[in-house]
């Protein structure tokens, strides 16, 4: 029978990579999710019953357990930006991870992949930075051979950083960002999905890897970059971190004063974040390391940005009739 790896959070926007590369490689996969009905999605990426959505709490001894029952191997991708909520920082990031872990070593599992993220720190000021750090130590405590990957900003087809973006262009004559000369090293989905699935495969070593894209670009770069893809003039501004978290500070009162309805557009976490570097440390295990060339971010934007021009796909179209001669 073919061997099982049990995904939690595999319906998310990185674990549906890795669910998908699986099932491709021949395992059965097991996507553990809140909302199995809302993932249904993902069966498609093998044959019939070889990717099953399932239900699972990381929140829960018991759906840990029973998510991971006969598995070969485990990855947990599942992350939050949810400082306040049941599922916020401690309980997901750094209690979830490692109850998975420790239900691993229980069940007699050593192969386990945690997605984390780059500036993962337990001196950070940010709390988000601290509890995927706690993460972590739990996790090798308890699983020393296991692979952490630590990605930079992640980008894709469903991401939530070039899209958000993209969408608030269409709608004002500029676009605010807190941390404007801040950098960053944006790494596409699939590149993390594959270091992923060859650490399930047993065909890296163990150990902490850093996860950075060919380019390093400053948070204004990239926004500058994106607005080129998408065909739009707009007035970059960058808001200075006091102000940030005075908009942070609004923004979480309006959201506890209107029981959760509003979300506020930047957390005082966030812009702690936003105040340090988000890319590859030197010396750090990478793609380098692994034999992969991770993919341009320039290379891909134009295949999912294109719906956020002026003219949506009839953007070229527009562009090529000008250029007609009569």
């Amino acid at each position: 029978m073919a061997k099982l790896v049990t995904i939690y959070g595999g319906s998310g926007f990185v674990g549906r990579y890795i669910a998908r590369r699986m099932a491709k490689a021949g395992w059965r996969v097991r996507v553990a999710v809140r909302r199995p009905n809302e993932a249904m999605f993902v069966k498609p990426y093998g044959v019939v019953g070889q990717v099953e959505p399932i239900l699972c709490n990381i929140r829960d001894d018991a759906s840990v357990a029973v998510a991971m029952k006969g598995a070969d191997a485990v990855v947990n991708c599942v992350g939050t930006f949810d400082q306040f909520g049941k599922n916020n920082f401690d309980a997901v990031q750094y209690e979830g991870a490692e109850r998975i872990a420790l239900t691993a070593v229980k069940q007699g599992i050593s192969k386990l992949v945690h997605i984390s993220a780059i500036g993962a720190d337990e001196n950070s000021e940010s709390v988000y930075a601290q509890t995927k750090a706690q993460g972590e130590a739990a996790i090798l405590a308890h699983i020393p051979d296991a692979v952490i990957l630590r990605p930079s900003v992640i980008f894709g087809h469903e991401d939530e950083f070039f899209n958000r973006f993209a969408g608030m262009s269409r709608f004002a004559p500029i676009l605010p960002v807190v941390g404007g000369e801040t950098k960053f090293q944006p790494v596409y989905v699939d590149d993390v999905a594959q270091v992923a699935e060859k650490a399930v495969l047993g065909s890296i070593d163990a150990g902490v890897y850093e996860l950075g894209g060919p380019d390093v670009a400053t948070f204004k770069s990239l926004m500058g970059d994106m607005l080129s893809v998408i065909r739009r003039r707009r007035a970059i501004i960058d808001i200075p971190f006091v102000i940030a978290k005075l908009m942070a500070f609004g923004g979480r009162a309006a959201q506890v004063l209107s029981l959760g309805v509003l979300s506020p557009p930047i957390t005082a976490d966030q812009v702690l974040s936003l105040k340090t570097d988000n890319i590859v440390s030197e010396g750090s295990k990478g793609f380098s390391d692994l034999g992969i060339v991770p993919k341009d971010y320039a290379a891909i934007l134009p295949d999912y940005l294109w719906r956020f021009r002026p003219s949506g796909q009839y953007d070229a179209i527009k562009v090529s009739a000008r250029n007609l001669k009569v």
